[in-house]
């Protein structure tokens, strides 16, 4: 068996690389039953931009905050011929917001992965809780070191029980004598308390310095030594601001002569010996918020005195006797215990015994042993598991459909443009392609669900079209809140956009008073049609075009109009064809899908093959630029992807996702290829996180869809296009099983 890790490792310093590590020489020099040799190798995390002189067994490196970094580790892994993937997880050691770089790393993996969580937070934030969720979606098996963050997991993540393994800190066998220790360090005559980890202000040093002072009045010969740096986060933020307030406590209190500082980051060796020569150790956290310790673990495995606040790491770990708690912040109670146990040798040797033997059940090489198990089990149903893996297209995975963010975006007058996170962003006022949008929007909801708020939000946007028409057909594109216009004429997209919402209107009426309003409007704006010149307001105007005429096939003049927009598409597509570019411009930019999809539709009314070759071979290029790794990764408009350059991957805009989206559906529709409807699918589910950084653009709570995909993560803002955007799609993923049922209906 071969493993591969993932996490930070020495001699980079830091406490999840120490137990990387450990963990890692605890499974390759596993001596126990296992069935065949193991062998691993480990990927390790830089830290910012600082390098590492790693050890062998470290193969290839990630530089923290380059995305790219982690897809080449990707493929890395996948070439090595690991059979399993181990990754310890903390948000601060990976790139990105919230550490959601490392998603497309593992959505990329070929091999079963087993995720060890060192930080479960109670209340996390939405990018907190939406990148662990998807780290465990994608996990085999999830390893926590307490019962508290299992029940966090399955109570606030929603992560399956039967995917929690419990398997406790490791701890070394190293083990030192208690006196032999103290004599080397030359404390015989001094009674140590000790505190070791990195240095920051949550570590609660100031309540045992406090505590000092009254104990000191009794035991003189009391020691207390904060072993550890101060954390290198904390030291870019703030430098040494901790530890002088430290200092200067200490002078104020006159313990200078009792409290040491040892500003190192020290050996496991050292460590251990330090654990050996203490009388008590002391963990004065300010809050219950560490689902983990290390340094607690390792002080019970060195069968040291424990005494600590009640954080939820402590309260299991010290349970049975095994150590002692007090309250936060709270000096004076622990100085009566300090006091107490001080008193009394036989209580201290009574609860350093307690716990060494439990020490002595959770070592390395049991710890090793539990993971081996794990991965063992995983590989040999990892076989099954893939074969029993169903690719086919599932509705019932939808979240529900609701207009409640599209209603809280609009008023009297329009839908609003832009939100602040899911709230209406008054400032940036209305614009025609958002309504156009959310006119077409609210009709398809309209004609497939029979929703009574669509058909009641649709007088709202068709009039908002009919306001911002101006004399000669052609349309202004933005409003301000108080209703001043801010342009004379919009773009050729907004314009485009409006005719294709005005075409599906017409064809899709719910009553004559729209019927006649949005005609009155379409053909106001027709003699405009043969004038665009940009490819994208050409592509939507054929749209609209054609779904006016699948309800008015008679109409000669307009079938002429769709030839002439169609041939300039083919014209464009003729000019930039090349052998290794089917692609009408020389870029690949934004909203792509439409310009296949255009041809699609005008295919269907002209009956030309011609235009279906073209159609087919500009969708199939797109296709295989965009869902070549079996999900959808969009052209980001960062850079876009200039032919013969290389592609940007952010930002990703959900408008591009529909246009996918609409162009399998109408591939389907013209071909009958049950294929497309898979690739209709795929591409839906970018929205709801099977995209480049795994993580959902839906808002459960709002109802809303995020803006896009940035390189720091997810855009959280949840304007009209993105929410439009999805509720479009989402409409069109179940017209496509409606369709896919009639058919069946049709054969029986």
């Amino acid at each position: 068996m071969k493993i591969a890790f993932i996490a930070t490792y020495p001699p980079r310093e830091c406490g999840i690389g120490t137990f990387t590590n450990n963990l890692f020489l605890s499974i390759v020099n596993h001596n126990g039953t296992t069935k065949e040799p193991i062998e691993g190798f480990v990927v390790a995390l830089n830290d910012h931009e600082q390098t590492y002189n790693f050890p062998e067994e470290v193969i290839h490196a990630i530089r923290q905050e380059h995305q790219r970094d982690y897809l080449e580790a990707a493929k890395f892994i996948n070439l090595s011929g690991a059979d399993i993937c181990v990754l310890q997880h903390e948000f601060g050691i990976y790139g990105g917001q919230n550490g959601m770089y490392i998603l497309p790393l593992l959505h990329r993996l070929e091999i079963p992965l087993i995720v060890t969580l060192h930080t479960v937070v109670k209340t996390p934030s939405y990018n907190e809780k939406a990148v662990l969720q998807e780290i465990c979606k994608m996990a085999q098996k999830v390893v926590v070191m307490s019962h508290t963050a299992i029940k966090f997991l399955t109570t606030i993540y929603n992560v399956d029980k039967d995917k929690i393994v419990y398997i406790e800190h490791g701890v070394p066998e190293i083990q030192y004598n208690h006196e032999q220790a103290k004599k080397e360090f030359k404390l015989e005559n001094k009674k140590l308390l000790l505190t070791f980890g990195f240095i920051s202000r949550n570590k609660g040093i100031e309540t045992v310095i406090k505590a000092l002072p009254k104990v000191i009045e009794k035991h003189p010969e009391v020691l207390y030594l904060v072993l550890g740096k101060t954390h290198p986060n904390v030291f870019r933020q703030s430098g040494e601001e901790y530890r002088n307030y430290l200092q200067r406590l200490i002078k104020s209190l006159n313990v200078d002569d009792y409290v040491f500082f040892m500003n190192e980051f020290v050996t496991q060796k050292e460590l251990s010996k330090y654990l050996s020569a203490s009388d008590i150790y002391i963990t004065p956290y300010l809050n219950e918020a560490q689902i983990t310790s290390g340094t607690l673990s390792y002080a019970i495995g060195a069968g040291s005195a424990v005494i600590s606040t009640p954080y939820w790491h402590a309260s299991e770990l010290l349970d049975d006797g095994r150590g002692k708690l007090f309250d936060f912040n709270d000096s004076d109670g622990l100085s009566n215990i300090l006091m107490e146990l001080l008193d009394n040798p036989d209580e201290l040797q009574s609860l350093r015994k307690k716990a060494y033997d439990y020490g002595r059940t959770i070592t390395w090489s049991k710890t090793g042993g539990k993971y081996i198990a794990v991965a063992e089990n995983i590989i040999a149903s990892n076989l099954k598991v893939l074969a029993e893996k169903d690719t086919s297209i599932d509705p019932l995975i939808l979240p529900p459909f609701s207009l409640a963010h599209i209603k809280r975006l609009t008023d009297d007058t329009g839908i609003i443009q832009h939100a602040k996170f899911g709230i209406p962003n008054l400032k940036e006022g209305y614009c025609l392609d958002d309504n156009a949008r959310a006119l077409l929007m609210v009709l398809m909801a309209y004609k497939q669900k029979k929703d009574s708020l669509a058909l009641d939000l649709s007088p709202i946007y068709l009039s908002y079209i009919n306001y911002m028409q101006n004399k000669d057909g052609t349309f202004r594109n933005f409003l301000s809140f108080n209703r001043n216009f801010l342009d004379e004429v919009g773009s050729e997209d907004s314009f485009g956009r409006t005719i294709w919402a005005l075409g599906y209107l017409l064809g899709n009426a719910p009553n004559d008073a729209y019927y006649q309003t949005g005609k009155s409007i379409f053909f106001n704006a027709s003699d405009n049609f043969e004038k665009l010149q940009s490819v994208r307001g050409i592509a939507n105007t054929i749209v609209g075009i054609s779904y006016y005429l699948k309800s008015n096939p008679n109409d000669v003049q307009m079938i002429q109009r769709l030839r002439n927009l169609t041939n300039k598409l083919i014209m464009q597509y003729e000019i930039n064809n090349s052998p290794d570019w089917k692609w009408f411009e020389p870029i690949l930019s934004y909203d792509n899908g439409m310009l296949p999809l255009a041809l699609l539709h005008s295919a269907e009314i002209l009956n030309d093959e011609k235009i279906t070759e073209v159609a087919i071979e500009t969708m199939n290029f797109l296709t295989g630029i965009t869902l070549k790794d079996g999900y959808l990764t969009l052209i980001g408009n960062e850079k876009w992807y200039t032919k013969g350059g290389e592609r940007s991957m952010f930002a990703q805009q959900p408008l591009d996702a529909l246009a996918m989206v609409l162009m399998f559906h109408q591939a389907f529709h013209l071909t009958n290829d049950k294929e497309y409807l898979n690739k209709l699918f795929t591409c839906f589910m970018w929205f709801l996180g099977e995209n480049d950084i795994r993580m959902s653009l839906f808002d459960f709570e709002t109802k809303g869809c995020c803006d896009g995909i940035e390189n720091y993560g997810i855009n959280r803002n949840q304007g009209a296009e993105s929410s439009l955007a999805y509720l479009i799609s989402h409409l069109t993923v179940l017209q496509a099983f409606e369709e896919i049922d009639l058919k069946q209906l049709q054969k029986k």
